[in-house]
């Protein structure tokens, strides 16, 4: 490294810091002290070369001269070192003579670079296009800018499954920021707000079903998208749009805002001003993220956004709204120190505990008082349902009115003397809170007199014994073992929310991976005990070759998926090869554990399977993004201290949308034998319904103490011994039967005979039977049956 960096200062010294203005030749560099020192398309519409981010900040970029005279309106298009700007004086681009382009922070430090090597000579060139492309003179592409885009796509530049668009920070602060624009796991091309707390898709829509309501075409994996310099947008989940002024050919840009709308501008040449020619969003309270954790935004046309507290709140910092309201009051005070305030026509999307539907007004508020994590509940009137439905709220984010035909309320103290009024106090929206970014090292220019001479001489000699201290401080830096960088970096958020582990953190919870205490179709599951004592789950994927983004995209969703009868998710690695998921560890194991043994009572069986029940419905219909588990069985449901239900492995075959999506998207069968539903067998198209077969072999495998995998061998008098499915078999005994009481005597568990409640036992296995219909539509949704089992003379209480 010492080596390089004498080779680069070396060469600075006697190698001119200029170009033709077109091309940068090996050997040579562009200087950051030296405004000349650009690179100019061949007709003069992009330039590249130093741009300035703050005070003595600079970061190399790509931005349009042709449009303006004044350096401080230049439309930047492109930066390499936005994360990391570099010092004003001494800062180089330098084209090795061995192919690679590397970025210097004041001769000292390289912030970036190409990693590309070449045993011919090579060339920078700028084209027309805006593309900076390093290649060879036989014509060999090496690297080029238009591969790895930041916020903007310009025309004829593809947008592929491995590229994405991250909006900056502000408008005067050009660091990455919290909107992506990039294809989905589902070949969907998507706008993501990615904070540090917490992740969501909100274009399209998240509440439409994934290739019907939205348009989308979902099956071409090709995940590609390009604008040309007409106007015209296509991607190849058939989203196509046109520009307000399609058809004229003019100057154009794609960009994601730092404000999370995706614009396309065209330049006005006559008012010398970029104009908004198309956008995703009209109302961009719809955007997620805008103000905060328990912040509302309003829309004022004409106006713009506004942003607010909640009634009871207080916003964090008045110029950043990202950090959104904090409560003025304990939340942890008993539940009788609590009402309710309403507020009209309010919603918070997503985050919801569950649904309760057929809810009076008194029960849903009932229900948030006695949830700890209930901040706030939605209660609406389905008409098409006939009833009232009450959504608790564990998080209040993306709150934006007008909007909710429902009403909205809100946890507060009581005789708190609030009211609607305060939403009408609203705080104007500053974005731009980050400012510009600020280099701790400053220069500064003397003036030729004695005294300052004499400090010029006490100047150098201090910043000699500053060079060496650097040099002695790198070398520490060098000596000190990564493992301590990567145990800091592993307490970053990452764009879940929650805690981000490093290969080797895991590796010793498990102390090599020794601990095996389950497997299934996803991978392998080891015990281990995290730096915090914590003991987990780990588990340890099979299928490691997706790209990083699309396995973060999906952990982003299973992060945030919260629910009292789901694992609760505590982190995740993704690290070279390496996909792991952590999770909470469940001292009663799973329900294949607890099958064969006493444990389990009618009470408790009849508990688990409407605990069971409520994940899934969760997983299919209430959060974010639905889910098919795909492997519902009883080593994937497990048992809290309280003997109470969590799915686990949700989300780990197939995150889908409400959307029933064709089989073609799925690589390969799913599930395991004796719990898999006859679509899968006849190659017919992949529902939800898949786990409500599941879920019905499950609940029957329960009350008949039968394994539902080996099948059952019936004797029947004067029969040969057959092997019959679980459910035909539970089927043929009904059928056959005089009474109810004759046919449960053959086929319950001899462990329950006498101890259950006979009707609610009928009860359980009518609706498992129904679940497990051959027919898809003849099976209830998981919704239905929790409403099945929610029937008040199913009520053990």
């Amino acid at each position: 490294m010492g080596t390089l960096i004498l080779f680069i200062l070396f060469s600075a010294l006697f190698a001119p810091a200029t170009s033709t203005n077109r091309t940068l030749s090996g050997g040579l560099s562009l200087s950051s002290e030296n405004p000349e020192d650009v690179l100019t398309s061949p007709n003069g519409v992009f330039s590249a070369g130093f741009y300035p981010v703050g005070d003595n900040a600079y970061c190399f970029a790509i931005w349009f001269a042709s449009l303006t005279s004044r350096s401080q309106d230049r439309t930047v298009v492109w930066m390499a070192n936005r994360d990391q700007p570099v010092n004003g004086r001494k800062s180089k681009l330098f084209l090795l003579r061995t192919g690679n382009l590397i970025l210097t922070d004041a001769g000292e430090f390289t912030v970036w670079q190409t990693n590309t090597n070449s045993l011919s000579s090579s060339e920078l060139h700028l084209y027309d296009t805006g593309n900076l492309v390093l290649r060879t003179l036989g014509g060999t592409n090496l690297w080029e800018s238009f591969h790895f885009p930041t916020d903007t796509l310009l025309p004829q530049q593809l947008l592929i499954r491995n590229t994405k668009l991250v909006s900056s920070i502000s408008q005067t602060n050009h660091s990455s920021g919290f909107y992506k624009l990039l294809f989905d796991n589902h070949n969907v091309l998507c706008l993501l707000y990615d904070g540090a707390e917490v992740s969501s898709m909100y274009w399209p829509l998240p509440w439409l079903k994934r290739g019907q309501d939205d348009g989308r075409f979902v099956y071409n994996s090709s995940r590609i998208a390009v604008l040309d310099s007409f106007g015209y947008f296509s991607s190849s989940d058939k989203f196509t749009f046109s520009s307000a002024d399609y058809g004229q050919l003019l100057h154009r840009r794609l960009t994601v805002d730092y404000d999370g709308n995706l614009r396309l501008y065209s330049w006005d040449e006559e008012g010398e001003m970029w104009v908004v020619s198309w956008q995703a969003f009209q109302v961009p309270c719809m955007i997620h993220g805008v103000c905060g954790a328990n912040g509302i935004c309003s829309h004022v046309p004409g106006i713009g956004r506004n942003c607010s507290c909640l009634p009871g709140y207080k916003v964090i910092n008045h110029t950043d709204w990202s950090q959104g309201c904090e409560p003025e009051f304990d939340l942890s005070f008993g539940k009788n120190k609590f009402d309710f305030l309403q507020l009209s026509h309010l919603d918070f999307y997503g985050y919801d505990y569950s649904t309760y539907p057929n809810r009076t007004l008194d029960q849903c508020k009932n229900l948030c008082l006695e949830l700890a994590e209930c901040k706030a509940f939605q209660y609406t009137f389905r008409s098409d349902d006939g009833y009232s439905t009450c959504y608790p709220k564990i998080l209040l984010r993306n709150g934006h009115l007008p909007s909710f035909g429902g009403s909205f309320y809100l946890r507060v103290l009581k005789n708190n003397h609030l009211s609607n009024a305060n939403l009408a106090e609203e705080v104007g929206l500053n974005c731009s809170s980050k400012g510009a970014l600020l280099l701790e090292r400053a220069y500064t220019k003397s003036r030729v007199n004695g005294i300052v001479k004499f400090m010029l001489w006490f100047v150098c000699g201090l910043g000699g014994l500053e060079i060496v201290g650097i040099f002695f401080v790198w070398f520490l830096l060098l000596r000190t073992p990564k493992n301590s960088t990567a145990d800091k970096q592993g307490y970053l958020l990452a764009i879940t929310g929650f805690r981000k582990f490093t290969y080797s953190e895991l590796k010793k919870a498990t102390k090599g991976f020794t601990e095996e205490i389950g497997r299934g179709a996803g991978g392998v599951v080891y015990k281990g005990v995290l730096a915090d004592n914590r003991v987990a789950a780990i588990k340890q994927l099979y299928e490691a070759n997706q790209g990083e983004d699309v396995f973060l995209a999906e952990v982003s969703i299973i992060g945030r998926l919260n629910h009292m009868n789901l694992i609760e998710m505590w982190g995740y690695c993704a690290e070279g090869k390496h996909r792991l998921l952590v999770s909470e560890y469940m001292e009663h194991g799973s329900l294949a554990d607890n099958l064969s043994s006493n444990a389990l009572d009618w009470k408790k069986m009849f508990e688990i399977a409407f605990g069971t029940a409520k994940g899934l419905s969760y997983l299919h219909e209430e959060c974010l993004e639905w889910v098919l588990h795909c492997d519902v069985k009883p080593e994937n449901i497990f048992l809290d201290s309280n003997y109470q239900p969590k799915v686990a492995d949700f989300g780990l075959s197939k995150l889908q949308s409400r959307v029933e999506t064709d089989n073609s998207s799925f690589s390969r069968m799913r599930g395991t034998r004796g719990y898999m539903a006859p679509e899968w067998v006849f190659n017919l198209p992949i529902t939800s319904k898949v786990d409500v077969y599941s879920y019905g072999i499950v609940v029957l495998e329960m009350m008949t103490g039968k394994d539902a995998a080996k099948g059952v061998h019936d004797i029947d008098s004067g029969e040969q011994p057959q092997h019959k499915r679980l459910v035909s078999w539970v089927r043929e005994k009904k059928n056959r039967a005089a009474s109810i009481e004759s046919w449960f005597d053959e086929i319950i568990d001899p462990r329950l005979k006498g101890k259950y409640d006979i009707g609610k036992m009928e009860t359980l296995i009518g609706v498992a039977l129904q679940c497990a219909e051959e027919e898809k539509d003849a099976r209830p949704s998981m919704r239905q049956v929790v409403e099945m089992l929610l029937a008040p003379e199913n009520d053990l209480q």
